[in-house]
C-alpha cells in the first residue's frame, strides 16, 4: 500500500492499521466459513448415521424374525402328519418367543397348519395377508447374499397392528405375525440428541412404531412424505408446522422405512458458533482500531493541531506559544520546544527591526525637517540678495524664491504632523498664490485663485504641481503689465480634478520651458485645451491612475503616451517611510 497518498499523519496510521487488520479479518472470515462447513456437515453426516443405525437394527430384527420363521417352519414340514401335532408344535414356537402372535405354514397336499395364541386371529385372515404378500416382490438382498425370499409389511388385523413376516420356500410358503412391541426396544434412542425422533414408517405415512413421541401423536413427520430411494436427507416444515431436519432409509422396499427427525438445536449451535467464530474476531479487531484511533488522536494527532492552532493564532496574538506538557511523545515536545524557539527568535528580530525602523523614521524626519530648514534658509538669502538688484535680475530672483518657496510650502505641509503624508490641494495652492501675489505681483495686476476640492496629493506630485502654476503665471505676468488672471481648481469626475488659468484680457504667447512637460509627467497630469484666448491652459489631473479626456472619451494611460508612474523632479525630496 502506497502510505504517500495519504496526506495527514492520522490517514497513513489507519491506512497502515487497515493493511494489517484486513488480512487477518479475512482469514478470520475464511476460518469461521470453513469451520462452519465442517461442522454442519458433520452434523448432517450423524443425521445420516443415526437413520442408517435405526434401518441396520430394524434389518437386524426382521432378519432374525425371519429366521425363526424359516427354522420353525422347516421344523414343521419334517414332522409326519397328523396336522393337529403341527398346530400344537406351532403354538410352542409361537410361545416360546415373546411378542410372536401367529404362526402360518402352507405345504402343498397337507393341511394349513396354524399356531397362535389366543382366538383373535382367524385362519382366514392370515391365509389372505399370506396370499397378499406372495404378490410382493421380495426385498432387495443385504449384504448381498440372504438365505430365502421374503417379505416384510405391517399389516392391521380387529384394529390392532401386526408386522407381518413372509416367506416363500420350494414347498409352500409361511407366515408369521409379531407385535411391534419387540422392535420398540430397537428404536431406543440412547443418549443422542434429545429433540431426535425415530419411527418405522409405512408407505402412506401410518407410523409402525415409534421413539421420541407417542406412536399416535404423527405431527412431527414431514408434512409432505417423502419415500426414500434408499437415503435421504432434507429440511423440511412438520405436520404440526414447525422447521425440522429429516433423514429417511429404506428398509423393506417397497412399503416400509425408517424416518429420524431433528429439532434443529444442532444447526443452530453450528450457526451461533460460526457467528461467534466471525464476529468476535471481527469485532475485537473493529475494538482495535476504535482504540487505535483513539490513541492516535490522543498521543499523536492532539499535540500536531496544539501546534497548527498556535501557528495559526500567531496573526492575531503574537504571544502565541505551543503549550508543553509531560504528556507529549518526545519527538513531538522536541518540535513544539523548536516551534516556540523559533518564535520568540522571530519576536527578538521583530522587535530590532522595529527599533530599527523607528531610528529609520526619525532620521527621516529629521532630514525632511533639515531640508525644510535648508529651503527657507536659502529662501531668506534669496529674499535678501533681491535687495540689492533691480529690474530682470530682481525678477528673476523673486521666480526663483517663488520655487524655493514651493519646495519650502510642500515639506512644511506634508511634515505638519511630524510624519510624511499627503498634501491638501486647495491649502498648498492658497499659499503659493499667496506667495506669488507677493513676491511677483505689480500693483497694476490681479491674481485670484477657486478652489473647490480638499483632494491630497503626495509631495513627489504636489511639487511639480507648485512648479507648473508658477511658471504659467509668472511667465504671464511678465508678458502683460496690468493683467488679471483667474486660477480655478474644480472637480471632472471620480477622481479628477480639472486646473483652468484665465486672463481678464488676451495675453501673448510665450512658449513654456522643455521642462514644462517634464511637469505634466511627474504630476500625471493632460492638457485637455491649449492656451488660447484668454486661457492660459486646462489640464486634467487624475487622483488615481487613469486620466480622461471630456472631449474625446480617450483614456490615457502609459500605453497612450502618459506614464503613469511618478518620477522625481531634480529638487524633490525624499519619500518618508511606509
Amino acid at each position: 500500500m502506497a502510505l504517500s497518498l495519504f496526506r495527514t499523519v492520522r490517514g497513513r496510521l489507519l491506512a497502515l492499521m487497515v493493511a494489517i487488520v484486513l488480512p487477518i479479518a479475512c482469514l478470520t472470515a475464511a476460518a469461521a466459513v470453513a469451520t462452519y462447513r465442517t461442522v454442519f456437515e458433520a452434523i448432517q453426516t450423524s443425521h445420516t448415521r443415526a437413520a442408517d443405525d435405526f434401518a441396520v437394527r430394524t434389518r437386524v430384527w426382521y432378519r432374525g424374525a425371519l429366521r425363526s420363521l424359516v427354522t420353525s417352519a422347516t421344523a414343521i414340514r419334517a414332522m409326519p402328519p397328523p396336522s393337529d401335532s403341527c398346530d400344537r408344535i406351532a403354538e410352542r414356537a409361537i410361545a416360546a418367543v415373546s411378542g410372536y402372535e401367529a404362526l402360518l405354514l402352507r405345504v402343498p397336499g397337507r393341511p394349513d397348519c396354524l399356531g397362535g395364541l389366543g382366538s383373535s386371529i382367524a385362519h382366514s385372515e392370515l391365509t389372505a395377508i399370506a396370499s397378499q404378500l406372495a404378490t410382493h416382490p421380495p426385498i432387495k438382498l443385504w449384504g448381498g447374499t440372504e438365505f430365502a425370499k421374503a417379505h416384510y409389511d405391517q399389516v392391521t388385523i380387529a384394529g390392532r397392528s401386526y408386522l407381518a413376516i413372509y416367506t416363500q420356500f420350494d414347498e409352500g410358503d409361511a407366515l408369521l405375525l409379531t407385535k411391534p412391541d419387540p422392535l420398540d426396544d430397537v428404536f431406543d434412542l440412547g443418549s443422542g440428541d434429545a429433540g431426535m425422533m425415530a419411527a418405522l414408517v409405512r408407505r402412506g405415512g401410518e407410523v409402525v412404531v415409534a421413539r421420541g413421541g407417542a406412536q399416535a401423536d404423527a405431527s412431527w413427520l414431514p408434512k409432505a412424505e417423502t419415500v426414500p430411494e434408499q437415503a435421504a436427507l432434507w429440511t423440511s416444515s412438520s405436520r404440526a408446522g414447525s422447521g425440522r431436519a429429516y433423514a429417511a432409509r429404506m428398509v423393506a422396499e417397497p412399503n416400509l422405512y425408517v424416518v429420524v427427525s431433528f429439532d434443529g438445536r444442532a444447526e443452530q449451535a453450528a450457526t451461533t458458533l460460526f457467528y461467534t467464530l466471525l464476529l468476535a474476531p471481527l469485532l475485537t479487531l473493529a475494538l482495535l482500531g476504535l482504540v487505535y484511533m483513539k490513541a492516535i488522536d490522543q498521543h499523536c494527532v492532539r499535540w500536531l493541531r496544539g501546534i497548527e492552532a498556535t501557528a495559526r493564532a500567531r496573526s492575531s496574538s503574537a504571544s502565541a506559544r505551543v503549550p508543553l506538557s509531560d504528556e507529549m511523545p518526545r519527538d513531538i515536545r522536541s518540535v513544539a520546544e523548536a516551534f516556540n524557539t523559533m518564535v520568540d527568535e522571530q519576536e527578538v528580530r521583530q522587535s530590532k527591526l522595529r527599533l530599527a525602523l523607528d531610528d529609520n523614521r526619525f532620521l527621516v524626519r529629521e532630514l525632511h525637517h533639515r531640508v525644510k530648514n535648508s529651503l527657507q534658509v536659502v529662501q531668506s538669502y534669496i529674499g535678501l540678495t533681491k535687495r540689492d538688484h533691480q529690474g530682470e535680475a530682481r525678477m528673476a530672483l523673486s521666480d526663483a524664491e517663488c520655487r524655493v518657496h514651493v519646495l519650502s510650502a510642500a515639506y512644511r505641509f506634508t511634515l505638519a504632523d511630524g510624519e510624511m503624508q499627503p498634501v491638501r490641494i486647495d491649502l498648498f495652492l492658497d499659499d503659493v498664490v499667496a506667495m506669488i501675489s507677493s513676491l511677483i505681483l505689480a500693483r497694476t495686476q490681479r491674481l485670484e485663485s477657486r478652489i473647490e476640492t480638499e483632494a491630497a496629493l503626495p509631495i513627489d506630485r504636489i511639487i511639480p504641481l507648485g512648479f507648473l502654476i508658477v511658471d504659467v503665471v509668472t511667465r504671464a505676468l511678465r508678458a502683460a503689465p496690468g493683467i488679471g488672471i483667474d486660477l480655478a481648481v474644480t472637480h471632472a469626475g471620480a477622481n479628477l480634478i480639472d486646473i483652468a488659468i484665465t486672463t481678464d484680457r488676451d495675453a501673448p504667447r510665450i512658449a513654456p520651458p522643455r521642462l514644462f512637460a517634464g511637469l505634466l509627467m511627474q504630476i500625471e497630469a493632460v492638457e485637455i485645451s491649449p492656451p488660447e484666448g484668454r486661457s492660459l491652459g486646462v489640464w486634467r489631473l487624475g487622483l488615481g491612475h487613469s486620466i480622461q479626456h471630456q472631449g474625446d472619451a480617450a483614456q490615457l494611460s502609459p500605453s497612450a503616451g502618459v506614464i503613469a508612474t511618478p518620477t522625481l523632479s531634480p529638487m524633490k525630496a525624499p519619500a518618508g517611510p511606509t
